[in-house]
């Protein structure tokens, strides 16, 4: 019986594509890519050139290609990249357009929204920071494409668990993986990390013990009721008691405490004089502490708060050195460019080893003769000295200890 199978829409090649250099690691995991069927995540550091890879697979496969990303910042980033190496026009969804090409460009949160109609008229799918997906609501936005063809990159994919499973689902497995020290020396800039201990004050020690033994009494007894329940289990659990309630408040008042001690304060006025000379990233565990550096030492903030002009405006002066510190709490984590930073100093964190990967690999864009320093500013005897050694797990070892 004669049928006709319109899954796949009709599209133009695309065409216009020059062909580009790819490092060997590079071109390793491409090759990695195709053996696998062209599905898989690619896990490669921050810096190591994810967007160049990407690129190469779009050029090599010519198939119509939909590049997912999490940011507004990154779809013009994104796109900027892609028109270096791609001569036709390049489609762009998010941040108020909605042009559709054989090459487009979506934010997650539009492409969610359209996929519906967009879902059959791409053979690719390239999906940067993949590790967002996996899940949440968003994973909708994978499943209603009918793309065979699929590569998520990602320097800190999730390593076990439903996440993990249903991300492999999504994309695929993970077809090859480097680390940062896999690449340092060579192909990304090499560095010193350093971890400074901090003590508290009298005052903030006491403040510091009684909150902790306010959440500890309430946490601990409901872990022994439920040993493998997590930490969105024990929210909803705890928010329904006033007991529970002053417990979540106490933990909520310990971090903001640990965020930015005296001695934290003390020593990054330190620090700064140090690196009068250098171009810095100061990274915090939130918003209100990186306003307060910004206000103390008359660095220019780049939060949520920040428009896109602006932001767009500080990160041109940085790279020409008119301003030589950035201070953040989320903003530089993931996506932008800052190669001229060779000086990093973590403040405080809040999303564990992810989040300090790619704090990391911010400063490890390669340059002639450049060794990057990065500082972690840890209060001692507190829940950041455990914190911080999770946070390194995807560093290696080559972290000195200073007492």
């Amino acid at each position: 019986m004669p049928f006709t199978d319109e899954l796949l829409a009709e599209g133009p090649t695309p065409k216009g594509w020059s062909p580009l250099d790819l490092r060997p690691y590079q071109e390793a995991a491409l090759q990695a890519w195709e053996l696998a069927s062209r599905r898989g995540l690619v896990v490669l550091p921050t810096g190591s050139g994810k967007t160049r890879l990407a690129i190469g697979a779009m050029e090599r496969s010519r198939l119509r290609t939909l590049c997912l990303v999490p940011t507004r910042v990154l779809l013009h980033q994104w796109k900027r990249e892609l028109s270096k190496h791609y001569s036709g026009r390049i489609g762009s969804l998010g941040d108020g357009t909605r042009e559709i090409h054989a090459i487009t460009v979506s934010t997650f949160e539009s492409a969610y929204r359209n996929m519906a109609h967009l879902g059959n008229r791409f053979e690719l799918i390239v999906v940067d920071e993949a590790h967002h997906f996996g899940c949440g609501a968003r994973d909708e936005t994978l499943e209603m494409s009918t793309a065979c063809a699929r590569l998520g990159l990602t320097a800190t994919p999730p390593r076990a668990g439903p996440c993990a499973m249903r991300l492999a689902a999504l994309i695929g497995p993970t077809v090859f993986e480097l680390a940062i020290n896999d690449l340092t020396g060579s192909f990304l800039s090499d560095y010193d990390l350093v971890v400074l201990k901090l003590d508290l004050t009298i005052e903030e020690r006491h403040a510091y013990e009684t909150d902790l033994k306010s959440f500890r009494e309430v946490h601990e007894r409901f872990r022994t009721l439920a040993p493998d329940a997590n930490w969105s289990d024990f929210a909803r659990s705890a928010s329904q008691s006033p007991e529970g309630r002053e417990a979540l408040s106490a933990w909520r008042r310990l971090r903001k405490r640990l965020a930015f001690t005296r001695a934290k304060s003390e020593v990054l006025g330190v620090l700064l004089r140090r690196h009068r000379a250098s171009r810095l990233l100061v990274f915090t565990a939130d918003n209100e502490t990186a306003y307060a550096i910004a206000r103390q030492h008359l660095i220019m903030p780049m939060t949520c708060d920040i428009g896109r002009r602006e932001r767009d405006d500080a990160m041109a002066r940085f790279g020409r050195g008119e301003l030589r510190a950035l201070v953040s709490a989320r903003v530089l984590n993931e996506g932008l460019d800052v190669p001229e930073a060779d000086v990093a100093i973590v403040v405080g964190g809040a999303l564990g080893e992810r989040e300090h990967v790619q704090r990391v690999g911010r400063l490890l864009r390669p340059a002639e003769g450049k060794r990057a320093a990065v500082y972690e500013l840890v209060a001692r005897r507190t829940i950041e000295e455990r914190q911080a050694e999770r946070r390194r797990r995807g560093l290696g070892s080559r972290a000195p200890h200073l007492p």
